[in-house]
């Protein structure tokens, strides 16, 4: 597995523009093969370690300082401007070791992180030396490559992750506001070598559609950019949800996009995951977890180097990509022409589109959202919420809205982009739908959302879709609800459309 694929103009950038001064080379660099041999002497240095120091390298124990001078020692070496961060925690100190490659967009910075401790019980080798190798030989081919960003790059390690995410919540927490702000996506990697492995991202947009609901805006794309990774190879994924086990957590609590990859820790991989993936059914993703065993044989090497290149295919590919540029966009705080029942059509009797400030409903959790993504207003089917929850959800059939025309340029990668949700009770079915037309020349369908015999709560998830096919044309874009399930219970709601040219 060593097959690359050139990253053309068309790959994924986060949301957030350059300002001026920023480098905008006319095509992103092709992302390196990194060297699992590499990959591998890491995680031997980080074993020797933990062998030389009690056996791990765990918060406050010399093991895990003699690893952060190790890793701070090839930064140093590569020419990255490093910092030892110290902290207390339990009466000892923890370090966080952060990186910054000279150069790039200081205001646009994307950062890269791994937990360098181990639990007390073994080395930590999977759990998360590899990881942190993946993220450390990533670095250091950066400085081989004497790679010249458009974002400002940083990498970090965090510290007594093991112990409730301390390293990295303190480094999030400390810094000022303003400098938080600069951050504008943040790609974690934590268990990445796991010897009977999955592959699984981090759920940006919620497509899974349980547990906490999407990231911070601008997690959909970061997801997008690995799932592109592992489609090139001919890998497939599944999404993990941001349950909070990981340093992700502190940075999507201050509403920073975040991403990453993880293979797998005590959970058991089903029936349907073996076939997916191989490996054994039955058996955890990771039998050495939180163990004495956890150390250089206990990592999947096909694992360790397709994800050390997902790490890499990620940061070349952000980091780099030219931003897109806003063709048009509504956030739907004001009147813009937005038509409700453009064909004259629909069949809904309740529940119609319209935009405004929505009233929160609940059936079994959450049907209506009472908040919208940005601002107060929103498209919403029927902003009310009356006596009961299904006193203005949609009934009878379809309804309809849409935008006032939109001139597509002629050339580039054009995109349609937008923040959505459906909700249903349990008596939906696959007959009710969300969907978005985009009507020009042609009418098709860009993204659709089928209902289910199952309760869907109301939450907020982001999606892109291309419409590249409508370049030179002036279109609209048509989003429909529909209730055909009788007498099921439905909402829907749209947020921040936004179409963008690459």
């Amino acid at each position: 597995m060593k097959s690359r694929i050139l990253v053309l103009a068309a790959a994924i950038a986060l949301a957030a523009p350059l300002t001026a001064g920023a480098s905008t080379a006319s095509l992103p660099l092709a992302p390196p093969n990194i060297s699992l041999t590499n990959v591998k002497a890491h995680l031997s240095q980080l074993q020797s370690i933990a062998s030389s120091n009690g056996g791990n390298r765990a918060h406050g124990r010399p093991g895990y300082l003699a690893s952060a001078n190790y890793v701070k020692g090839q930064l140093d070496a590569a020419g990255f401007q490093t910092t030892l961060q110290s902290f207390t925690y339990n009466g000892a100190t923890g370090y966080n070791v952060i990186a910054d490659w000279p150069g790039g967009n200081p205001d646009d910075v994307l950062m890269v992180g791994a937990h360098l401790d181990s639990v007390t019980a073994g080395p930590g080798i999977n759990d998360n030396g590899s990881g942190s190798a993946a993220i450390l030989e990533t670095a250091l081919e950066v400085s081989r490559q004497a790679l010249q960003p458009s974002k400002h790059l940083r990498f970090a390690w965090w510290g007594a992750e093991e112990l409730g995410l301390r390293g990295s919540q303190y480094y999030v927490t400390n810094l000022p506001t303003a400098e938080r702000s600069k951050i504008k996506g943040y790609l974690n990697f934590d268990m990445v070598g796991s010897p009977n492995a999955g592959y699984f991202l981090y759920d940006g947009d919620n497509s899974d559609g349980v547990g906490s609901g999407p990231g911070p805006a601008g997690s959909a794309e970061l997801e997008r950019t690995l799932q592109d990774y592992f489609a090139s190879i001919g890998v497939p994924t599944r999404g993990t949800d941001f349950d909070g086990r990981s340093d992700y957590g502190p940075f999507i609590s201050r509403g920073i996009p975040a991403g990453g990859t993880f293979t797998g820790a005590e959970g058991i991989k089903s029936s349907a995951q073996a076939q997916l993936w191989g490996g054994t059914a039955g058996q955890a993703f990771d039998p050495c977890y939180h163990r004495a065993c956890d150390t250089t044989s206990n990592i999947n090497d096909t694992a360790l180097d397709r994800n050390a290149d997902a790490v890499a295919y990620a940061v070349w590919t952000i980091a780099t990509a030219v931003p897109p540029q806003t063709v048009w966009s509504d956030d739907l705080e004001s009147a813009t022409a937005w038509t409700a029942n453009p064909s004259g059509t629909d069949t809904a009797t309740l529940g119609l589109w319209e935009r405004g400030d929505p009233e929160a409903t609940t059936s079994s959790g959450n049907k209506q959202l009472g908040t919208a993504v940005s601002g107060s207003n929103d498209l919403v089917t029927g902003r009310l919420a009356g006596a009961s929850a299904g006193a203005y959800d949609v009934d009878g059939g379809i309804t309809s809205i849409q935008s006032p025309p939109v001139t597509l340029p002629s050339s580039g990668v054009l995109r349609v982009s937008f923040s959505w949700y459906l909700a249903h009770g349990s008596n939906s079915s696959s007959a009710d739908f969300f969907r978005v037309k985009v009507v020009g020349g042609t009418t098709s369908t860009v993204f659709q959302q089928l209902g289910a015999a199952s309760d869907r709560d109301g939450a907020w998830a982001a999606s892109t879709a291309d419409i590249s096919a409508y370049a030179g044309q002036t279109v609209r874009i048509v989003f429909e609800a529909a209730d055909a399930s009788g007498a099921s219970l439905l909402e829907a709601g749209v947020d921040d459309v936004k179409v963008t040219r690459q």
